[in-house]
């Protein structure tokens, strides 16, 4: 994959892709989420948090994805990738299939790309202030633009905590985790999100929207 640090051209492999689940900091909250949807039918993981495996070649720099049906929804999460010894973060969105969620979280995140920024950004530079960096995701709702998810990842758990427990190892990225959704769980046609850092006022942007393709029995 072509990227960018810094304004200079980086190509990433990436032979592994790993999404890393129930990654909320609160534990608290974390429980009081998995008890909801396990009312709703869905299971409750085995472990907390997880790391779910999913073929690498649902990482995307398209700005269109195709989904079945209208059960789908984008989260806006840190991606972090590993390759030749270097550590870079990035951003990513992990589209989930909603409706394939209640029968199984792991078929779930296998069943939509998952769109990645074109730009990253050193892991080092910025690993001191890790808490400080700010998500937003922004769903195109009735023709405007509407916050969907906002905050900093002090709400995650610190991701060498979750590298640490994923044992990502050669050439492999992992998304991250995320935040809440204001308004809760929906699809949209439209995405735009951002990974910004106060210190320096710069930010990692995505935008992608999103093709509904009918589901024929």
């Amino acid at each position: 994959m072509k990227v960018t640090h810094a304004g200079q051209p980086v190509t990433l492999t990436v032979d592994h892709l790993y999404v890393a689940g129930w990654t909320g900091r609160d534990a608290g909250a974390v429980q009081h989420h998995i008890d909801e949807l396990a009312a709703l039918g869905v299971a409750p993981p085995s472990q907390v948090p997880l790391y779910y495996r999913v073929s690498n070649g649902l990482l995307t720099q398209s700005d269109l994805i195709e989904v079945q049906g209208e059960g789908s929804s984008g989260e806006v999460e840190p991606l972090l990738i590993q390759q030749d010894g270097t550590l870079w973060l990035g951003l990513a969105s992990d589209h989930t299939d909603r409706d394939l969620e209640v029968y199984s979280v792991a078929a779930s995140k296998q069943a939509c790309a998952k769109p990645m920024a074109r730009e990253v950004w050193a892991f080092d530079a910025v690993k001191d202030r890790l808490d400080e960096l700010q998500l937003l995701c922004e769903i195109e709702e009735g023709g405007e633009w509407v916050t969907y998810q906002e905050g900093t990842l002090a709400a995650i758990r610190p991701l060498a905590e979750l590298l640490s427990g994923s044992g990502l190892g050669g050439n492999a990225a992992m998304l991250c985790g995320t935040l809440g959704a204001r308004g809760g769980v929906r699809p949209a046609a439209r995405y735009r999100m951002s990974l910004s850092d106060p210190k320096t006022g710069e930010a990692i942007r995505l935008d992608y929207a999103v093709r509904v393709l009918p589901i024929v029995a």
